[in-house]
């Protein structure tokens, strides 16, 4: 009798198990992960405002009606990547993630140098080259190692009242994901 409580008992824990790592690995089956939606909305090194009021078959939606986002699909696989932003509004935060969804790094307004968004993502051995040669123009961003090749960058911006949406498509429009020349050339 005990035999049989015993394989009931691991039959079940099993069977759960399996049902959890089901549930989990379905968005990666299906395509339908962040990192796919966002690859989905255009060409990579490019950021997308995401709508407010979307419409059937948008691939991201922005559901926070106080917060404008953009994302930008990128790879630092053959060259770094820089994400730029001018200051100007009242906060503003970037996070970035690895195509798993894995936050790799995030920052705000409030730790930038003067409230401008100036950052390079890169590869451990591109941060390297970048290091030793610096150049002036990269002097003052906030160098971050990406050791997934592919991943997205997600900015936002506060907008508390109405008057100040337009300087936040303001921000978003000049918002900047290019890459960059390897300095190991």
């Amino acid at each position: 009798m005990r035999s049989v409580i015993f394989a009931v008992l691991v039959g079940i824990l099993g069977a759960a198990a399996l049902h959890i790592l089901i549930i989990l690995a379905v968005p990666g089956f299906t395509g339908n992960d962040a990192y796919t939606r966002i690859t989905e909305l255009g060409e990579p090194l490019h950021f997308y405002p995401l709508l407010n009021k979307p419409g059937p078959g948008d691939a991201v939606v922005n559901d926070d009606p106080g917060m404008r986002i953009a994302v930008c699909a990128l790879s630092v696989a053959e060259r770094p990547v820089r994400l730029y932003a001018p200051a100007g509004v009242p906060f503003w935060s970037i996070g970035l993630f690895d195509s798993a969804a894995n936050e790799v790094f995030s920052m705000n307004d409030r730790t930038a140098v003067a409230g401008a968004l100036d950052v390079v993502v890169a590869t451990p051995i591109q941060l390297n080259a970048i290091r030793k040669t610096l150049p002036e123009e990269l002097s003052r961003s906030i160098l971050v190692e990406m050791t997934d090749e592919e991943g997205y960058a997600v900015l936002r911006t506060f907008v508390p009242t109405a008057t100040m949406d337009e300087a936040a498509h303001f921000f978003l429009g000049n918002a900047g994901c290019e890459a960059i020349e390897d300095q190991t050339e």
